[in-house]
């Protein structure tokens, strides 16, 4: 049987339109496959480890064909630990707002976690990066209150979806599905494109 992990990236709780799409992803997916495994990680719950100087020490050190230790040990033994908590799973649900034009910090904090050499990635000096997930599915959903295609460069520029679609490929994940919701919330076309979102996502979530 599968196993579904759910990486939210948003703070705001029920207001989220991320979450709420979420949600009606994984109500619909655990009809169409009862007794799956589905697990969620919150990026806000405070799990997730920093990566500041040790953990960046640790892993030029791994480059390099040599054994962290001391403080870089430690931070490279909790970017494993996270690394193997994501890596456990073959399923996963991305549920992204854009902040900025792009992902939340805290989904950027988590990839820079998880993107370690032997775990995400293998590296040749004449062939460059492999991915290393190989075999595993992703499905995300973006949204965002302003940015919408078509709308000009006043309401910023999507570098939100290309770069999440492009670190899930870089990392080995080639199966990748995604709908995007991003009306403009000024204007009297949220609830029609809510409603299209959420039909989007319920198919995505029957074929997932």
């Amino acid at each position: 049987m599968s196993k579904l992990l759910h990486i939210s990236a948003s703070p705001r709780g029920d207001r989220s339109e991320s979450l709420a799409l979420g949600e009606t992803f994984l109500a619909t997916y655990r009809e169409a496959n009862p007794g799956a495994e589905i697990d969620a990680w919150d990026l806000w719950d405070g799990s997730l480890p920093h990566f500041g100087p040790a953990a960046a020490h640790a892993k030029m050190t791994i480059f390099g064909g040599g054994t962290p230790t001391g403080d870089q040990a430690a931070a490279w033994d909790a970017a494993r630990d996270a690394f193997q908590r994501f890596d456990a799973y073959d399923r996963y649900l991305f549920t992204v707002p854009m902040w900025n034009s792009g992902v939340p910090y805290i989904l950027k904090q988590f990839i820079d976690v998880v993107s370690q050499p032997g775990m995400a990635f293998s590296f040749d000096p004449d062939t460059g990066y492999t991915g290393l997930l190989t075999g595993k599915k992703a499905a995300v959903i973006y949204t965002g209150a302003v940015y919408g295609e078509g709308r000009g460069r006043a309401f910023g520029t999507d570098h939100q979806q290309p770069f999440l679609h492009d670190w899930l490929e870089w990392a080995g994940i080639s199966d990748i599905a995604e709908v995007a919701f991003r009306p403009n919330l000024v204007t009297a076309d949220a609830a029609a494109g809510r409603d299209l979102a959420r039909a989007a996502v319920t198919d995505l979530a029957k074929r997932f």
